[in-house]
């Protein structure tokens, strides 16, 4: 008996995603003079392509000046001489997103015992870039119990990707998305301990659960959609901007899993930045002269057009 091929069906067309993000900095005194890195320009890649982006600053900064990072990122640097008690960062976007994960064959990945042998060192081997999120880093120290919780994941021979989703599903399953938990800097093994907190939280123990493997795992900062299509769960963590995982996978690339929804990152997720942890691409970080305490306010609004 013969078999025809079904006919190949069109590609969907892109979704189209627009972004609204206001954050707002009130000081107690006057801030005199300030500088200040800010990630919030969104990439380009094979998958997000960007329509369109526009960012206000107030107070006028006197300098700026951006740059593309090691990671890859586009960075604003300002400065701010006159003083002020008040900062506000306006950022709107639009983005046209495709989906990633159509033929991701996940058992077909190789095993992770391969995948962390290609990765570790040796002399005169060949130099592999993304070697480079193998390794701890400031929110990330790799710990004896992260790599035991994840060989519960990671049995003998397992597939790398399926490995890394069982394991977004085991940290979803396992751990209580609970804003009051932690701080912006509480690290990933703290994180680990308390069973808790939040996206960023989520992403960080993830990947310091993978690098105890010796698997490249990065931090990918961006944000959700806000409304949902029909039928389909608002995403936890909507309302501000959002953190995810990447994983990679000889042969498919980076994979990105969102252990706080417990699904792949993919026409829902727009990706801002990405980094070794939340470190590498907190929206704005630098230094101020003055200021006293502050208050922040966040307002994110993603939107299908």
């Amino acid at each position: 008996m013969t078999q025809t091929a079904a006919p190949a069906s069109a590609p969907a067309a892109p979704t189209v995603l627009s972004v609204s993000h206001r954050t707002t900095y009130h000081y107690s005194t006057y801030v005199e003079t300030a500088q200040h890195l800010a990630t919030i320009r969104p990439l380009n890649s094979a998958w997000q392509r960007v329509v369109s982006h526009d960012e206000r600053i107030e107070p006028k900064p006197s300098y700026v000046h951006s740059r593309v990072d090691a990671f890859g990122n586009d960075v604003l640097y300002f400065a701010l001489d006159a003083p002020h008690e008040r900062l506000q960062m306006v950022s709107e976007t639009t983005v046209a997103l495709t989906s990633r994960w159509t033929r991701l064959d996940a058992a077909g990945t190789p095993a992770w015992e391969t995948v962390a042998d290609a990765f570790r060192y040796s002399v005169g081997g060949e130099f592999r870039p993304e070697a480079e999120f193998c390794f701890a880093s400031p929110n990330i120290v790799i710990r004896p119990a992260f790599r035991a919780y994840a060989l519960h994941s990671f049995t003998h021979g397992m597939p790398v990707a399926v490995g890394a989703i069982d394991l977004m599903h085991r940290i979803h399953a396992d751990f209580a998305y609970r804003p009051s938990a932690t701080m912006f800097d509480t690290p990933a093994e703290r994180a680990f301990e308390l069973k808790s907190g939040v996206c960023q939280d989520f992403a960080q123990v993830m990947i310091g659960c993978l690098r105890a493997l010796g698997l490249p795992a990065r931090y990918v900062s961006g944000y959700l959609r806000n409304d949902p299509p029909p039928g389909q769960p608002r995403l936890i963590g909507a309302d501000a901007s959002h953190a995810w995982v990447s994983v990679y996978c000889p042969g498919s690339g980076w994979i990105d899993l969102d252990p706080t929804n417990d699904v792949l990152a993919d026409r829902d997720h727009i990706t801002l930045a990405i980094g070794r942890d939340y470190s590498d691409v907190s929206l704005l970080r630098g230094m101020i002269l003055g200021g006293g305490a502050h208050r922040v306010e966040v307002g994110v609004t993603v939107l299908a057009l």
